[in-house]
């Protein structure tokens, strides 16, 4: 049965002779004997090592039916079938066109042509793929249902003739035998700060007859070049194989593919639904957890692989693989968001724009969160599966596919690519000679009209103010200037670190919570001075006692207005949620102005701001009882006037009058 499946999956691409054809254009009784021979050959041979079809022998049968008639044109095409299937696409092409150039218009020359334009494609001549690849499509003969691959080959060689008269700056860097060596590493994946780098290593296994994936990891060290990779332990590697992660941004979680093997087994007391799941782990101090099918509706019972997480750890991208109407093994990409319960929601295909009817693979999602880089074989490019561009515009839709450009993709298969945080450097693995062995992993500078958003890392420590104690603080970051959360986490259990990727540029707003502690906010711009790698924060929590005044920073007016801006009701939201996880609280709400203006305006405009704070916290379910309010005009600066006026700058100054304009509470017995 396996032998009679692959012939099915190895032979309907013949356009020759599956039923006898009578008069052949031969009149030697010997040449049409070996030819006839030589076409049933490979289905009746096999190579035992490999249990394929011997093609080999039907060359050689084709080719002494040619001796016997060198103008046989049926043999040459033949002779071009089994060369293509053997993958000796040159010696294919000479069969082809000499089997035209003997019989141009012969009865299945249309047909002669689109195979002829298949394997020029293949190996770059695109001029003249072109031109055969014109003949088919204007042969009133030619087989309509092939009209559609006809019109993506053609425009595969147009855009192939054009980009290698247009190359852009590529110069890839192997990057060492820390990483590299002789055995395949592919698919890496890499912390935001750009310090640690997982990936995929092939190894042989039982004398080498056999491979096993297994991941492995390197620091970079002051030098910025890569320690010698070890292998994750072994509770992630097992005997079966693990590849294609992808590592959160800072470093402590980790999705990756494991695959059954025949029995059914995954490893490691692991269990999935298909012969290839997604699954999770996540790291605590030093020590990675047993990782676990991942929670949700992601995996199926067809196969998942090569996922991507979002800088946020919200959205993971990943690979799925079906078989289509027709039988054919079909893999696009798929998106699922992380809901509140901690499980995947059920898998979206993403659109048209992106996947196509061909294989899509290996894709990354870029740090900024909406620039998707990834390989597809459905999209125009150079041959083959070529590396791809897309982004998410405000509204949420993909942009159309953008192929990288040559040299990034050639008539080979490019894939397995992943640009760094700040967008300026992108990794991919290549078996480009120079290279310790097969496989390596290179990186190069991406050129300008590729790149994604530029993005830095945000970074910090949560701890107790008073004992410096490292908490656990769940934290939300919102870009002031949409509103929207960007990102919900939790710093490390064990140390209070925590790690994002941010756009830079832009205004943010954190909140940052933990049980008996005072919520904490905080608004800053992110823009990174060059030279500059990331914005640090270190966020001390205080323990929760009365009379301490705490701001709620990210609670923000208009000019001489009392009314609450839009973007301030996230904090306030995380505010009422506080207030009811702690009812015992009472709350006085205090308004302060900056000392510009006239002083009994200011008390006015700061009594009703705290107002429109009171009034807020009522409305969403806090007892009036539990609140008061009061203005204190410009009576309680933080920043004195004098301390102002020393100020070189207009921007410092303004800041210190914003931290002058605050809202506060604090608990009242």
């Amino acid at each position: 049965m396996i032998r009679f499946l692959l012939l099915m999956a190895l032979f309907p691409a013949f356009i020759s002779f599956t039923n006898a054809q009578f008069p052949y254009s031969s009149k030697s009784k010997k040449a049409i004997k070996l030819f006839e021979k030589a076409r049933s050959a490979p289905m009746e041979n096999f190579i035992s090592e490999t249990n394929l079809p011997d093609f080999k022998l039907g060359i050689d049968l084709a080719n002494k039916a040619i001796e016997k008639d060198p103008n046989f044109w049926e043999a040459h095409v033949l002779a071009a079938e089994l060369n293509e299937k053997n993958r000796d696409l040159e010696k294919a092409i000479f069969h082809y066109k000499k089997a035209l150039y003997i019989h141009p218009t012969h009865s299945i020359s249309s047909k002669t042509n689109f195979f002829l334009a298949t394997c020029e494609l293949k190996i770059g001549k695109y001029e003249d793929a072109l031109k055969n690849i014109g003949v088919f499509i204007l042969n009133p003969n030619a087989v309509e249902e092939w009209m559609s691959k006809a019109r993506e080959m053609e425009a595969n060689a147009r855009f192939a003739i054009i980009a290698l008269k247009n190359p852009i700056p590529f110069d890839p860097i192997n990057l060492g035998e820390g990483i590299n060596s002789i055995y395949p590493e592919y698919y890496p994946s890499i912390t935001v700060d750009g310090k640690t780098m997982l990936f995929t290593r092939r190894l042989p296994i039982n004398n080498a007859s056999q491979f096993q994936e297994d991941f492995f990891v390197s620091e970079s060290n002051e030098d910025e070049n890569w320690k010698k990779a070890i292998p994750m332990p072994s509770n992630v590697n097992t005997i079966n194989n693990e590849g294609a992660p992808t590592i959160s941004s800072d470093g402590k979680s980790l999705i990756f593919v494991a695959c059954s093997d025949e029995t059914g087994d995954y490893g490691f007391d692991r269990f999935g639904y298909g012969s290839c799941d997604l699954f999770y782990t996540k790291k605590l101090g030093n020590k990675w957890l047993n990782p676990i099918n991942l929670p949700g509706n992601v995996n199926s019972n067809n196969w998942e692989t090569q996922p991507s997480l979002s800088a946020d750890g919200n959205t993971l991208y990943f690979i799925r693989g079906v078989r289509n109407k027709n039988g054919k093994k079909d893999s696009d990409i798929y998106f699922s968001k992380l809901q509140n319960d901690g499980k995947w929601s059920a898998a979206e295909r993403l659109p048209n724009t992106i996947n196509t009817p061909y294989a899509e693979e290996s894709v990354h999602i870029h740090p900024d969160g909406k620039t998707l880089y990834f390989a597809s074989r459905g999209h125009v490019g150079m041959g083959g599966s070529d590396l791809f561009v897309s982004r998410m515009d405000k509204k949420g839709n993909w942009s159309k596919a953008e192929n990288l450009g040559y040299p990034i993709n050639t008539l080979f298969d490019e894939n397995s690519l992943m640009v760094s945080a700040k967008g300026d450097i992108a990794f991919l693995a290549s078996n480009r000679p120079g290279g310790y062995g097969d496989l390596d992993i290179y990186y190069f500078n991406l050129p300008d009209e590729i790149k994604p958003t530029k993005t830095f890392y945000f970074d910090g420590l949560v701890f107790d103010l008073k004992t410096r104690k490292a908490l656990a603080g769940h934290f939300q970051l919102i870009d002031i200037e949409s509103g929207q959360v960007v990102i919900i986490s939790d710093a490390d259990k064990i140390d209070g670190s925590f790690m994002v990727a941010l756009p830079i540029n832009r205004d943010y707003a954190i909140s940052v919570s933990y049980p008996g502690y005072f919520p904490y906010s905080l608004n800053f711009n992110l823009s990174i001075p060059d030279g500059q790698e990331n914005y640090h924060l270190d966020i001390p929590l205080n323990p929760e006692t009365s009379e301490v005044e705490n701001v709620l920073s990210n609670v923000f007016f208009d000019v001489n207005q009392s009314k609450i801006r839009e973007t301030s009701k996230i904090e306030l939201l995380e505010f009422v949620a506080y207030l009811k996880e702690n009812p015992q609280h009472k709350i006085e709400l205090g308004g302060h102005t900056d000392s510009r203006g006239n002083s009994t305006d200011n008390l006015i405009l700061s009594s009703e701001r705290a107002k429109s704070v009171f009034d807020f916290l009522i409305s969403n379910g806090i007892d009036t009882n539990r609140l008061t309010f009061k203005g204190y005009g410009s009576t309680q600066t933080i920043i004195s006037d004098i301390e102002i006026e020393k100020m070189q700058s207009d921007e410092e100054k303004e800041k210190a009058h914003q931290k002058n304009r605050r809202t506060v509470y604090k608990i009242i017995l």
